[in-house]
């Protein structure tokens, strides 16, 4: 079983073939393949490579399967005997990406 940790959007990522993500959003189309180059750690067999930072000549290679935004996180404010609240609401965007391929390099 061979697996990646890959960095994107500010957060690590542990990775095998097959799997599917939810990564920050990126800008590509639905069915288009996004490369990951930003490889921390590959293990392939019995074999580990970590980066110093990145591993050199790896890479992730998945395809964008969506494009969307993630449930309604509420954030209420509210200070007692003041007569202050605040409600408002956030939806996170993030891309879905089935993982294709990983190259140790």
């Amino acid at each position: 079983m061979s697996y990646a940790v890959i960095a994107a959007g500010g957060k690590q990522h542990k990775v095998a073939v097959g799997d599917r993500i939810k990564i920050e959003k990126v800008e590509a189309g639905v069915g288009e393949a996004v490369t990951f180059d930003e490889v921390l750690a590959v293990q392939t067999g019995e074999e580990l490579k970590v980066g110093r930072p990145v591993v050199k000549g790896a890479r992730v290679v998945g395809r964008v399967i969506a494009q969307d935004k993630a449930k309604k996180v509420l954030i209420f404010k509210k200070k007692k005997r003041k007569q202050y609240r605040r409600t408002r609401g956030h939806r996170q965007s993030y891309t879905a990406v089935l993982v294709e391929e990983i190259h140790a390099g």
